[in-house]
């Protein structure tokens, strides 16, 4: 409840009221909370905990928990303080302040790693709606506890990716690693990216010291010609698919048409639709159309694709309708390159890599760094359909390859730890 908007002779006036109405309800939850914060007002957290911990076990709403743990902070109990907050942030998880104090309170028992996933979650809740961005988005009273955790951010998560490259250090040299260890602090912001082409801007992860291009030749990739050499029995089972109408899945995901708006445009009378068959997703096997198209499953099976838990590899039947635009976008690193095996191309589609343009050839592979803005459109009548799969970047090691790998993994991890905090235990 607001006490502090109350002149005091009506914070006294209501606390009265509140006072006999717990006499005649105890268990009244709106009494409870008012003379509680009155309580703490005046120090007595113990007495507001315990007034408290009654109104949350009635109605245990994320607000109430929020202030029952902010009691218990301030009453020394950090262990139920933090069981409070993380079942308020698991309820209300864009309540930045409560994941903040989560955090406190988890460093407070020690539980440093704990502690720092509950400040990384805390930060990132408050600058998605636009806080603790600067001083001047960051109330007063918070300021110094942000920046503390801005600090215990920087130095735990250093710590925490170091520890997963470490091992590969002590196997390698840490002159194999020379270039992923400054992808790391770029990264992690300790210094700028200075990409060599303006037009380059990966979304998540930049890796130094390889050439910024556009297209990649053929030539830097043998197996596409197995690719190539198979492009018949692909399409084969694509035009079953089609045929058969096969379920198929949009591309971007479920979304109304005003979302779709910044992705995707249409030129003609039907509404525009990116849809895809994938066979992986972020590293997750479709079983159901891998048994479908066998040899298209096969083949892919057999590439040295990017994999990465939870992140790759990609692989799809990409089906772009008659009159979409998939308008400019970014992706997220170039440490992968995106190939097109194009399997049906009607005349006027084409795809846009920072400004250069390419007209899709049956057949014939075509491999982008899509870090570069790109957009792609089919303004024809008929469907256009190529086959998406990424690869490695040629221009890295395999050690570099391996510490990408568990690096990316970390980084996953650790974020989607950060997400849901649970309790002290």
């Amino acid at each position: 409840m607001a006490q502090n908007g109350l002149r005091q002779g009506d914070a006294m006036l209501a606390e009265q009221y509140f006072a006999r109405l717990l006499e005649q309800s105890p268990g009244d939850v709106e009494a409870l909370q008012f003379v509680a914060g009155r309580h703490l007002l005046r120090g007595d957290a113990l007495r507001a905990v315990a007034m408290l911990l009654a109104a949350a076990q009635a109605r245990p709403t994320p607000e109430l928990l929020h202030q029952l743990g902010a009691a218990q902070m301030a009453a020394g109990d950090y262990r139920g303080a933090a069981d409070s907050l993380a079942r308020c942030v698991a309820q209300a998880p864009q309540l930045f302040v409560a994941r903040l104090r989560l955090a406190i309170s988890l460093e407070q028992l020690g539980q440093g790693q704990r502690a720092l996933l509950a400040y990384f979650g805390a930060v990132n809740a408050a600058q998605a709606q636009g806080r603790w961005m600067s001083d001047d988005t960051t109330a007063p009273g918070l300021r110094e506890a942000v920046q503390h955790a801005i600090r215990y951010i920087d130095a735990g998560r250093r710590q925490t990716f170091d520890a997963v490259l470490e091992p590969l250090r002590q196997r390698y040299g840490r002159a194999e690693l020379a270039r992923v260890e400054q992808c790391l602090a770029i990264y992690l912001g300790e210094q700028p990216a200075h990409l060599p082409d303006p037009r380059q801007k990966p979304k998540f992860l930049y890796f130094p010291g390889v050439p910024s291009q556009t297209y990649y030749p053929t030539g830097r990739f043998p197996w596409q010609a197995d690719l190539e050499g198979a492009f018949e029995a692909v399409r084969e089972e694509l035009l079953a698919v089609l045929s058969e109408n096969q379920p198929l899945q949009p591309f971007l995901g479920e979304q109304s048409a005003e979302s779709l708006k910044g992705h995707l445009a249409a030129s003609g009378q039907q509404p525009a639709a990116w849809d895809a068959y994938f066979f992986y997703r972020h590293g997750e096997r479709f079983d159901e159309h891998v048994a479908r198209c066998p040899r298209t499953a096969g083949l892919l099976d057999s590439l040295p694709l990017v994999r990465i838990r939870d992140h790759a590899p990609e692989t799809l039947y990409s089906v772009l309708r008659p009159g979409t635009h998939i308008l400019p976008h970014r992706g997220v690193t170039n440490t992968r390159l995106v190939t097109h095996l194009p399997l049906i191309v009607p005349s006027d589609c084409a795809i846009n890599v920072g400004g250069e343009l390419h007209a899709w050839q049956e057949g014939r592979c075509v491999t982008f760094d899509d870090t570069f803005e790109h957009e792609a459109w089919n303004r024809s009548d008929r469907t256009r359909v190529v086959m998406i799969l990424d690869s490695w970047n040629p221009d890295l090691t395999e050690v570099e390859r391996l510490a990408v790998t568990d690096l990316v993994e970390a980084i996953g991890d650790f974020n989607q730890a950060s997400e849901t905090p649970v309790p002290a235990g």
